[in-house]
């Protein structure tokens, strides 16, 4: 995953995107079709399929619901771009309801994806051993997948429901002869709506000329403003998506992390503070701009606003220079597998163009870390902005952890800052490109016929350089991409296959888990054009080139996408264009691990160039965190192991009846984490090679903590603990003492358990020390950076039969911190006998 290039187009600043400088070929990928155009050549009747010789299950029988994760496999015979474009929609669900997917591993009951001859599902699940639902040609859409899943989890059409006729009128005498069976309704006594209203909006819903035998619609609206509506293929509607909930009893979501617009003024339990400044304040409108919220920007071609809503604001136009105020989330745990978060809001700046915002991830270790540790993942700071602007960025978070956006104030004069709204995170992967262009209608109707409004280059993770396209054509546009020339070239396969381009037309819902957004996805292959030459070839060999504003010779092959994307009328629908603008994102995705396989691997955030670097925030939260007083009993594991790269003595045991392991008890192949190394200034590793081209626009930079570092400060041959008690040197026992004046590293959690012994039992080639904290030969560095294969535990592994409980501090404990009870000479007599009795 790059970092994330965010571009902003308006009438003032047009050049930012470069027209098409060569007259490149455009060339149309793929074709567009739904279900029953896409059904209509085979001898399919309906894309539902019943299962065979018995009545067909509802969504009220309980029996035919799957349990989550539902198992699945993608069939070597489905299209490749069809395995990317179901993986899109498995996400879509785990963002909006509790539903999640496994690769099938044993399972009796699981989904067999497959391109027959169609696109067609079974209601719910009914059959083991592989129940199939067909993702045939031109059913490679994620609103075709989505709606043939929901058959699978126990969905009809939407204008079967038993109420239908309230809303619908079905013209019989339209419909084709022998189909008149696909508008039969379902009987309330065999199917539930859950009582959630009759929608026109349903990915469900046939379109108004569904199964039309050319004499008109066969389908009506009630009310004649959704006419046009019926029959959508954008994705599943929220009241899908309720319904969906409803019927597998969701109370939560898979992915879906949190939101926030600071709607009728509600702070989403987030919490704000200031460093020798004025710090966020919520407001209904800002010095210097803007003068209204996102949320209640008004849609389409709508003039007036809703209600007058409210957002974050930080001044900078006041105070010194590194002044800042932070605004942090509440604590967050990832629950997936894959740590990877996208987090997307709008911002404003109206501040100085030194000014920053910093967005940073504050990671805990464990629940007694009361300050966690702070992670720098993105910065905005350059020119002011004149609307309100689009932002995503990558984090990757293992642990508890918050989001802090922290505004500083550069060294100019300011009359505003910065204001932040529409907040959402997710456990899903943030796009590769996002384009804003403003004031995009008048731009569609105004520009020269073709005009192509170009992204700079990026780099994709593999390598491959290109660049993403709008096409505008006074009433319509379109989406391209096209591979330009970069430093890689001799160093790649060509052509470029098996990678996913997706187009998406961002419906800018406040709420990502409402939205409805348009896209469309197609993959490279070894297609040719018209002289033979591949299409997806090298650009050197195959595109034409022009030099661009760096004098560099660039090289570039033809323009591929959707010549016909959208048009003028349907950016006026849902919120596509708001306030005036348009957001258009990019993903260019390897798809090669599925060529055999089901699966794709984790998304790696990689490190990114930080241009103006800021010096270390103040290190405790907003919000102090609540950690206990003590830590839980802990049963340690009954497997001792040992590091394979450590050679230990066996030592002499004092006590039989406690015999201690003669080897220290580590985890074999341990792995640290980034949150556990403290950097004064998180920018990009001067040992760590970034992209020699960043693909960040030059004044808003991403910068993803990174997760390894290639050259380790601690020493290679040691398990790090992060909770050190003992010495591999040392044997450990079952009697533990205080020492009188114990000593721990200042950056080191000290463990509850006492770290030294009545009877410590030392090899004769080491030395004792009275502070056993450090390893001699280990050099301790005050920020320690740990090894990419080391895991740090929070609980050192002992003997087996041995429970170690949590050390007392009271003064009436035995085992206390009291100096006097430790230096006493009778009590320690009397203790030194109790021990050695059996």
């Amino acid at each position: 995953m790059k970092g994330y290039i965010f571009l902003v187009v308006n009438l003032a600043v047009s050049a930012a995107f470069s027209p098409n400088p060569n007259g490149a070929i455009i060339k149309n990928i793929g074709e567009d079709k739904d279900i029953i155009t896409a059904n209509k050549d085979g001898s399919l009747e309906d894309d539902i399929l019943e299962k065979p010789r018995i009545q067909r299950s509802s969504i009220t029988d309980v029996d035919s619901l799957w349990d989550s994760p539902v198992a699945y496999v993608l069939d070597n015979g489905l299209e490749l771009n069809a395995k990317g474009v179901t993986l899109r929609a498995f996400n879509q669900f785990r963002l909006k309801s509790c539903i999640d997917f496994k690769p099938r591993d044993s399972e009796a009951y699981y989904i067999s994806v497959q391109k027959l001859d169609g696109c067609f599902s079974y209601i719910g699940r009914v059959l083991p051993n592989g129940q199939v639902l067909s993702i045939g040609r031109y059913c490679d859409e994620i609103s075709t997948v989505e709606h043939e899943f929901l058959h699978a989890f126990g969905f009809y059409h939407e204008q079967s429901r038993h109420d239908r006729d309230e809303h619908v009128t079905i013209v019989y005498e339209n419909i084709e002869e022998g189909r008149e069976h696909n508008f039969d309704k379902v009987s309330n006594e065999t199917s539930t709506t859950h009582g959630v209203p009759y929608d026109y909006n349903s990915v469900m819903h046939y379109g108004k000329d569904a199964f039309s035998n050319g004499n008109g619609s066969t389908i009506i609206t009630i009310d004649p403003e959704f006419q046009d509506v019926i029959g959508q293929r954008l994705e599943m509607s929220p009241s899908d998506v309720q319904e969906l909930n409803l019927l597998y009893n969701c109370n939560s979501t898979i992915a879906f992390m949190m939101h926030c617009s600071f709607s009728d003024g509600n702070m989403c339990q987030m919490n704000g503070c200031s460093q020798s400044g004025s710090g966020w304040e919520m407001v209904t409108h800002a010095p210097g701009g803007p003068t209204s919220d996102h949320t209640s920007l008004p849609s389409g071609t709508s003039n007036h606003s809703q209600d007058t809503g409210y957002f974050m604001h930080a001044s900078t136009a006041g105070g010194m220079e590194g002044d800042s105020a932070r605004l942090e989330t509440h604590t967050m745990s990832p629950n997936r597998d894959c740590h990877v978060q996208c987090l997307q809001f709008y911002y404003y700046h109206s501040g100085n163009q030194s000014d920053q915002l910093n967005i940073w991830i504050r990671e805990f270790q464990d629940e007694w870390d009361p300050m966690g540790t702070l992670h720098l993942m993105g910065q905005i700071t350059g020119q002011p902005t004149s609307h309100w602007q689009l932002q995503h960025v990558s984090l990757n978070a293992t642990k508890h952890f918050r989001v802090e956006f922290e505004v500083r104030r550069g060294a100019g004069t300011s009359s505003g800052g910065f204001s932040i709204d529409d907040i959402n995170l997710s456990e899903l992967e943030c796009p590769d490109v996002t384009m804003q262009i403003d004031d995009f209608d008048n731009l569609l109707t105004t520009s020269a016929y073709a005009t192509i409004l170009n992204s700079p280059r990026h780099y994709s993770s593999g390598g491959y350089a290109y660049s993403f396209g709008v096409g505008l054509y006074g009433t319509y546009f379109g989406l391209f991409v096209q591979l330009t020339s970069g430093e890689n070239d001799d160093q790649l396969e060509w052509p470029c296959i098996n990678r996913q381009v997706t187009f998406q037309m961002l419906d800018q819902n406040p709420n990502i888990q409402l939205q409805m957004s348009k896209q469309a996805s197609f993959t490279t292959d070894l297609g040719t054009s018209d002289d033979g030459t591949y299409l997806w070839g090298n650009p050197r060999e195959i595109g034409t080139s022009y030099v661009d504003d760096n004098n560099e010779t660039i090289f570039v092959g033809p323009l591929l996408g959707k010549r016909y994307f959208a048009d003028s009328e349907e950016i006026q629908t849902r919120n596509f264009l708001k306030g005036g603008s348009v957001v258009f994102v990019f993903s260019f995705q390897d798809l090669t691990p599925l060529v055999n396989g089901s699966v794709l691997p984790c998304p790696q955030v990689e490190p990114v160039m930080m241009t103006h670097p800021p010096e270390d925030l103040d290190n405790a939260p907003c919000s102090p965190r609540i950690v206990p007083t003590t830590h839980p009993v802990t049963t340690i594991p009954p497997s001792p192991t040992t590091h394979p790269e450590i050679t230990s003595t066996p030592y002499p045991t004092t006590h039989p009846e406690n015999t201690t392991h003669p080897h220290p008890t580590t985890h074999p192949h341990p792995t640290t984490h980034p949150e556990n190394t403290t950097h004064p200034h998180p920018t990009t590793h001067p040992e760590i090679t970034t992209h020699p081209h960043p693909t960040t626009h030059p004044e808003i930079t991403t910068h993803p903590h990174p997760t390894t570092h290639p050259h380790p400060t601690t020493h290679p041959e040691h398990t790090t603990h992060p909770h050190p008690t003992t010495h591999p040197e040392h044997t450990t026992h079952p009697h533990p003492t205080t020492h009188p004046h114990p000593t721990t590293h200042p950056e080191i959690t000290t463990h509850p358990h006492p770290t030294t012994h009545p009877h410590p039992t030392t090899h004769p080639e080491h030395t004792t020390h009275p502070h056993p904290t450090t390893h001699p030969e280990i050099t301790t560095h005050p920020h320690p950076t740990t090894h990419p294969e080391i895991t740090t535990h929070p609980h050192p592994t002992t003997h087996p039969e041995i429970t170690r409980h949590p050390s007392r501090t009271t003064d009436d404990s035995i085992f206390g911190s009291s100096v006097a009870l430790v230096c006493s000479p009778v009590l320690t007599l009397l203790l030194t006998l109790m021990l050695l009795i059996p």
